[in-house]
């Protein structure tokens, strides 16, 4: 096990005259998978979402990331929700579900805020007085929009595209200050894949809204 963490932490080549870890090479592919997989509605996304936050947790530790590497442990927990929730409103195909798409509800989005300003707020000084970290309240506020962003993404939100976007627009520079350069790329990608998921999911949801019975559309409200 050892020999494979020291493997995957060794150089696989440079960019922009930093290394690039074999890990972060992992995680750039399995990274862009998932949320490809996410935008298409495909199941396959939680298991290889999985994956990459394995491959996060040795990345960000290495880098000195506390939030972001207890967010990627909190995301693989998440995660089984997601992929157990999204099975749940399987009709039959391995490849998608029929979980409705629906909008937040007002609880849902004032909680969300909520919780996001004090989560980075709590997060941001245990990072300050308790660890070495210097970046601390970016760190802090991706961890927390995240785990916002993947409970609406389990359930099938809409709105969990905007603050995935968000999140990416602070992720990117919080990244290249670190030393990630392919990760950084990686975020720029990400970025383009949520507007691509917030535009699909959008069409998907116009498309259906006709099939829909009065019921069903008052309950996703």
């Amino acid at each position: 096990m050892n020999d494979l963490i020291a493997w995957m932490n060794s150089a696989a080549f440079t960019l922009f005259d930093a290394p690039v870890s074999w890990v972060e090479v992992i995680g750039f592919v399995t990274g862009a998978a998932c949320v490809y997989g996410v935008a298409r509605q495909k199941l396959w996304n939680w298991p290889i979402g999985i994956l990459n936050n394995v491959c996060f947790i040795i990345l960000f530790l290495g880098a000195g990331l506390y939030g972001e590497t207890v967010l990627q442990l909190i995301f693989a927990a998440v995660a089984f929700y997601g992929w157990y929730n999204w099975l749940r409103g399987n009709a039959g195909t391995a490849e998608k579900n029929d979980l409705p798409i629906r909008d937040a509800t007002r609880k849902e989005t004032l909680l969300g805020l909520g919780t996001t300003a004090v989560g980075t707020a709590v997060v941001a000084m245990v990072l300050t007085h308790g660890t070495d970290s210097q970046v601390p309240w970016p760190d802090a506020f991706v961890l927390t929009a995240s785990l916002a962003a993947t409970y609406g993404q389990a359930r099938k939100i809409f709105q969990h595209w905007y603050v995935w976007i968000l999140i990416d627009v602070v992720s990117i520079p919080l990244y290249f200050s670190r030393g990630l350069t392919l990760t950084a790329i990686l975020y720029v990608g990400f970025l383009f894949l949520c507007i691509y998921g917030l535009i699909d999911w959008k069409r998907t949801r116009t498309a259906e809204a006709p099939e829909s019975s009065p019921a069903t559309v008052t309950a996703g409200a």
